[in-house]
């Protein structure tokens, strides 16, 4: 301030006095040196309480000769071997939603546990003292009997030892590692013997559309030149399950709206119905177009992929359609707490 004020009095002794004492002043820094601030990352899920991770290799290690029968027996199955993906699907949704839980104020659900760890001790003590007892199973159910146990189990640590923001989004995850159990005997012949009948009035509609002559007597199908049955193998067990199951995970995943899953869910068993009526309307037409020997052609045989893919065509639609509603409805729900000005 000391020097400016002399160079002031300076100018003005020489005529300068038009200069004003501000143009002396320090020009102002125009140039930000402060930090350029970081955008702001997204917040890292919370790690998994070393109570859980304990608790799951505990079990893990007792069920390590049932899950090997398990593995064993789904890698020789041909209806049950979508069951050794089971659990790879269910622990990347465990993972995947927990980036989005958020919050530990809120304990485990101890008494849930107690309720879980109770029934599956208890599956798994029946099943150790029947075998005890001179009881035999077949492979399928003592596959089915231990993995309920297992997962009833693993469902009591994450009870235990999870909060329960992070249980709520592992509810689905823990919910859909059951179809790792394959079906018993009972439940599979039950399902069979549905999708057997089901199958066949589809089938019986198909064929008179087109205009086939044919006589039809429950499963039997009389056609001119062959006679056809709806066996167990004819079914469509299979597809109808992996559909069933595709239809869980897509409606956890992009639907919000509970009716909108049932509906997506619950369309399933007519599609199967008629997907399966299709097949068998299609092999009925081969035989009597071209010739009973079609009974033993690929179609039959090993045709079940493609009507499978066919069948998600509709799926797909339905699952579009049901999607776009479902993101119509929640842009409009804030909307409406709002009223316009």
């Amino acid at each position: 301030m000391f020097i400016s004020g002399r160079l002031v009095a300076l100018f003005r002794r020489r005529g300068h006095a038009h200069i004003p004492y501000t143009a002396l002043m320090p020009a102002p820094n125009l140039i930000d040196h402060s930090p350029t601030p970081l955008p702001p990352k997204s917040e890292a899920p919370q790690p998994l309480p070393r109570g859980f991770l304990l608790g799951l290799a505990i079990v893990v290690a007792g069920f390590a000769w049932p899950l090997t029968d398990w593995v064993r027996y789904g890698l020789q199955s041909d209806l049950f071997s979508y069951t050794l993906l089971v659990p790879v699907v269910s622990a990347y949704l465990f993972m995947t939603g927990r980036r989005h839980s958020s919050g530990t104020a809120a304990g485990p659900a101890r008494g849930l546990g107690s309720i879980l760890a109770t029934g599956g001790l208890a599956v798994a003590a029946g099943y150790a003292l029947a075998l005890g007892g001179g009881s035999r199973f077949a492979p399928q159910d003592a596959v089915a009997i231990t993995a309920l146990a297992f997962v009833l189990l693993v469902a009591a640590v994450a009870a235990f030892f999870l909060p329960r923001p992070l249980l709520r989004h592992a509810a689905f995850p823990l919910i859909f590692l059951v179809f790792m159990a394959p079906f018993p005997v009972a439940v599979e012949h039950a399902v069979e013997m549905f999708l057997q009948h089901g199958s066949a009035p589809p089938a019986y509609w198909f064929l008179k559309l087109a205009g086939t002559p044919v006589f039809r007597e429950d499963l039997i199908f009389q056609l001119p030149g062959i006679t056809l049955q709806v066996a167990p193998e004819c079914s469509g067990i299979r597809s109808t399950i992996v559909l069933f199951l595709t239809s869980l995970v897509a409606s956890y995943l992009f639907l919000r709206s509970p009716w909108r899953r049932a509906v997506l869910i619950g369309a399933v068993i007519p599609l199967a119905l008629v997907r399966n009526g299709f097949r068998i309307f299609v092999i009925g037409e081969l035989c009597v177009r071209i010739g009973p020997h079609m009974i033993d052609s690929f179609v039959h045989k090993k045709g079940g992929p493609i009507f499978f893919a066919l069948s998600l065509i509709p799926f797909s639609i339905l699952v579009y359609f049901l999607v776009k509603s479902d993101r119509r409805q929640a842009a409009a729900t804030p909307a409406s707490h709002h009223p316009q000005s």
